[in-house]
């Protein structure tokens, strides 16, 4: 059986703004079927990457493809079988919620009815109000349906949740799990920790336009990352250290250890560990 192609792969991938880079030398790759987190700082290069993946960013150097085929070559064929929420989706404020749902569904030349009043349900939306008379989280709800109502081969997903009430959030995931296990690969940008160590399978770590580590969630949160507590020549010190503990003993020689104590890092610290 022949094997799929990877729904994103991503080669020293380089975008330049003016003097500054968005992203350099770039590389990733997200396997079809994944669940896949995107982790990083505001200004990491987060958002140049995603668009960049659409074909909305000239890149400067590298090559990517999606779902087996070249960007932007192939950019029309792409997005028809993508589903994108940016983190910030702007409506027509003086347009019903049920006629930009409507709208999006036509720009595809697709009747998406029933799976939108499916997701609206689930996710709690009126579709009669005005979108200028929503809130920001329900105006989030209107960007999810209209990226999932087509049942997309690819998700891409920036910062889904902020704005989302914790009951709405579980709801979102619910359905991502859902689409998921129906074929749906879902490339979730975000920097909320918690929900990548619950739902993703694979997640990569930018900063300053490069990708700094990736590997599985899994062995991510299992890294040899420690938090150290001691107080050392008299004073107190707390800090992460990732490597060999025999090292950092060997490193103490000639220094009065009176108290230390090793324990696991929080999902928070392991990751600032990789920020820093």
């Amino acid at each position: 059986m022949e094997s799929k192609s990877p729904a994103i792969s991503i080669k020293n991938l380089t975008k330049n703004y003016g003097k500054c880079r968005g992203v350099r030398n770039l590389s990733l790759q997200v396997e079809s079927g994944d669940i896949f987190g995107f982790l990083g700082p505001n200004g990491a290069g987060k958002s140049t990457t995603i668009r960049s993946i659409l074909g909305l960013l000239k890149f400067s150097e590298g090559s990517i493809e999606v779902l087996g085929m070249t960007m932007p070559d192939s950019q029309e064929e792409v997005l028809c079988k993508i589903g994108y929420m940016p983190s910030e989706a702007m409506f027509y404020p003086a347009m019903k919620v049920k006629d930009i749902i409507r709208f999006a569904a036509s720009m595809r030349g697709i009747d998406c009815r029933e799976e939108a009043e499916r997701l609206c349900e689930r996710l709690a939306l009126d579709g009669n109000k005005k979108i200028g008379e929503l809130s920001l989280g329900n105006r989030k709800k209107v960007s999810i349906v209209c990226a999932m109502q087509h049942r997309p081969e690819l998700l891409i997903l920036d910062e889904p949740t902020s704005g989302l009430d914790p009951l709405i959030q579980a709801e979102f995931f619910k359905l991502i799990v859902e689409y998921n296990r129906n074929g749906t690969t879902c490339f979730l940008s975000s920097h909320v920790l918690p929900e990548i160590k619950k739902y993703c399978k694979h997640a990569a770590v930018i900063k300053d336009g490069e990708v700094i580590y990736s590997d599985t969630v899994e062995n991510m949160t299992r890294s040899n990352t420690k938090r150290i507590r001691m107080i050392r020549d008299g004073k107190e010190e707390e800090f992460v250290y990732q490597g060999d503990l025999n090292e950092l003993f060997a490193g103490f020689a000639g220094h009065n250890i009176e108290d230390i104590i090793i324990e696991e890092p929080s999902l928070d610290e392991i990751f600032m560990h990789y920020y820093d």
